[in-house]
């Protein structure tokens, strides 16, 4: 496939990036330890995030979205991750996940309905795939949705959800066939509020800790047909597709914090001084600064290149696997040595280098693992 993406920062990428980075500066940073320790979520800080058009970056302007493209949103993951990953998380998981799944592949009713909530932050969103048996294997699903008149009544649960409890409003791919086919799963929405829906089990993490992650309950929930996205059985195929755009914000949230770790090792290696010297002036330092510079600036071609073809239109399925699969180690790895460079300091959490260091990790298996990831690129190549 021949590529002609232009690497020049458009104004818009330029104001929108000086927006978000004096946000995440003045409204997140402050608070990233306390929310951490906390396992806080700030839906006040979404809300703010909704008022500047950051909870709506894809959706057109006539649903009270931005309109901007992926370039864009990109940037606003990036430069929110570089401060903290938990919020980046949810920011992506709202965008692309259940937002990007109703853009996609709701009528014009459904859209009117519920896009503009969502755009502006007056609901927040969640999106449930996985359950607690069915990870990567989403065929085999246990939570059902029969039909009852003029209803479907879901009976089941999600697990690893973000936004599982605070989410107002939630796109859930449930049962409607045979287990294990392709065509025996439908995507329902769902409202809090609606009887039988309920948050279960809120998740104690290592990292993303300030990123809401609970179970959804189901039980004999009615939700009326009309909240079906598309026909019935077409559920799983949108779930695929909504997660090759998934893949592209979790590829930018994993080199948004990448970015963070690198310009904390980087202050902090011309700050601290060993034998008469700041350490960055030893090979061993330098070397390493070099290697995550390196890897971080790959990372970003790969992540560009994929949200150049989404923004066209054209298939990108190996393009957003690779970005997704290698800025997501890459983040790792930078977080690893970020914390190898402040030494002892890096291990204690007066220090940013810990945070990126746990926050980094989820970037490997959240949206698909590693291994799926190379599952995906590996058929696409052999196709």
């Amino acid at each position: 496939m021949s590529l002609s993406f232009n690497f020049s920062e458009t104004e818009t990428q330029q104001s929108v990036k000086t927006m978000v980075r004096d946000f995440a500066e003045r409204n997140i940073r402050p608070n990233i330890m306390e929310w951490d320790e906390a396992q806080h979520f700030p839906i006040e800080l979404f809300k703010q995030l909704g008022d500047l058009g950051l909870m709506g970056v894809l959706v057109p302007e006539e649903y009270g979205g931005s309109g901007l493209g992926y370039q864009e949103y990109v940037d606003v993951i990036v430069e929110v991750a570089r401060v903290c990953g938990s919020i980046g998380l949810s920011l992506a998981a709202h965008n692309s996940l259940c937002t990007g799944h109703i853009l996609a592949f709701a009528n014009e009713e459904q859209k009117q309905r519920w896009l503009p909530k969502l755009a502006t932050a007056e609901w927040i969103g969640a999106w449930g795939l996985t359950e607690a048996n069915t990870g990567s294997d989403a065929l085999r699903m246990m939570t059902t949705a029969v039909e009852d008149g003029d209803d479907y009544i879901i009976n089941g649960a999600k697990n690893w959800i973000t936004h599982g409890k605070s989410g107002d409003i939630a796109v859930v791919m449930v049962r409607t066939g045979a287990q294990g086919s392709s065509k025996g799963i439908s995507a329902i929405v769902v409202e809090r509020g609606t009887p039988g829906f309920s948050a279960g089990k809120k998740e104690n993490k290592l990292g993303m800790r300030a990123s809401e992650t609970t179970e959804m309950i189901f039980d004999n929930c009615r939700v009326p047909k009309a909240n079906l996205l598309g026909n019935v059985g077409e559920g799983f195929k949108q779930a695929m597709k909504v997660l090759d755009g998934g893949r592209i914000s979790i590829a930018a949230l994993a080199l948004g914090i990448a970015k963070g770790a690198f310009d904390a090792a980087v202050a902090y290696s011309k700050q601290r001084q060993q034998f008469g010297q700041p350490i960055s002036s030893f090979q061993a330092i330098s070397f390493k600064l070099a290697d995550m510079a390196t890897e971080i600036e790959a990372a970003e071609l790969l992540i560009r290149q994929a949200a150049d073809l989404k923004n066209r239109h054209l298939p990108m399925t190996k393009e957003s696997a690779m970005a997704k699969y290698f800025a997501s180690e890459v983040s790792v790895r930078v977080a690893t040595e970020a914390v190898q460079i402040f030494g002892g300091y890096g291990y204690t959490k007066d220090f940013p280098a810990e945070k990126f260091y746990r926050d980094s990790k989820l970037c490997t298996i959240g949206e698909g693992t590693s291994e799926i990831q190379k599952i995906v690129i590996a058929r696409e190549v052999l196709n």
